[in-house]
Formats: structure tokens, C-alpha cells, sequence
């Protein structure tokens, strides 16, 4: 089962993400997507870490969640956005092999059996991006979002942290 989160920067998706979890077990897994690019993703990367008690297992994973030991458990992907970046760079920017890689693996992913709660972003809601390379991770995160949503069962939009169920 997936569990989609989606909002804008800072509006409480991990947080809610998390609680969710250990709601639902004791030992939850965590995937972290992040690549650590500089010291300031650095940084990010350890606040995270810091929000996470010895409960947790986590877990990173740049681009392949779904090959992951996580048959049967509760799993929060953090998140679609880092993951896609990767895929994006890897691929050259090759809008058309990211979408469909991106497709292949939320597939994969629905097919696992648990609780996936896959935490992404709302990218189209804010400022448009100035470069056409930011125009096109935008579009991918859009169709991502939309895919994604499709195949989750539920879908919470978190506004100022505060949830609002969609579906």
C-alpha cells in the first residue's frame, strides 16, 4: 500500500510521515534518496538523521527503493524529489528515461507488500523556475506526482503542518 505526502517546502510532510510510521510499528524503516552533494545537503542530511530514534532502521537508497529488504514493513521514502534529482543527473536530463524509470519503480513498489509512505513535493505550486532545466525537473515532478497519486491508496497534502486528506 502506498501512502502519498505531499506539500510544499517545510510544511511538515517527514514529520507527519514519521508519526504515521510509528503508529503503525515499532521499528519502522527509513529510505533516505538524498545524495549528499555539499556541506550544506551535509547539514540537511544530519538534521534529518537527528529527527529519527534508535526505533528506526534507516536505510539509504539513491534510486532502487523497491530492491530493498522491505517486504511486510512500514516505510517512509524520503523522497521523491531527491530521488528524482538523481535520476534526472544520471540520466542527462532526459525528461522522457526519467519518467518512465520513475514509472518502473513506483510499479515496483506497489507490488511490495507494507506500508509505503512515499513523502514527495509540490514543485508547481511556487515560483516558476527561471532555466529551462528547472522548467523540465518541474514538468517531471508534476507527471511524478501524478502517477504516484494514482497508485497510492491514500494521499495527504500537508499545509503549514497540518494534514489535509485528498484521497
Amino acid at each position: 500500500m502506498i501512502w502519498m505526502i505531499t506539500g510544499g517546502a517545510r510544511s511538515g510532510k517527514s514529520r507527519f510521515a514519521q508519526e504515521i510510521a510509528l503508529e503503525k510499528a515499532e521499528n519502522p524503516i527509513y529510505v533516505a534518496t538524498a545524495r549528499n552533494w555539499d556541506e550544506d545537503f551535509n547539514e540537511r542530511i544530519k538534521r534529518h538523521k537527528l529527527d529519527r530514534d534508535e526505533r528506526w532502521t534507516s536505510i539509504e537508497e539513491e534510486k532502487k527503493p523497491s530492491q530493498l529488504n522491505i517486504s511486510n514493513r512500514v516505510v517512509v521514502i524520503d523522497c521523491a524529489t531527491l530521488w528524482l534529482t538523481n535520476l534526472f543527473v544520471d540520466e542527462k536530463n532526459n525528461l522522457d528515461r526519467c519518467l518512465e524509470l520513475a514509472k518502473q519503480e513506483i510499479d515496483a513498489l506497489a507490488e511490495v507488500p507494507g506500508v509505503m509512505l512515499f513523502v514527495t513535493n509540490e514543485l508547481g505550486m511556487g515560483l516558476h523556475a527561471d532555466t529551462e532545466i528547472g522548467r523540465k525537473f518541474t514538468d517531471l515532478q508534476g507527471w511524478v506526482n501524478q502517477y504516484l497519486a494514482a497508485k497510492a491508496e491514500k494521499v495527504t497534502f500537508m499545509v503549514s503542518g497540518l494534514p489535509l486528506n485528498i484521497k
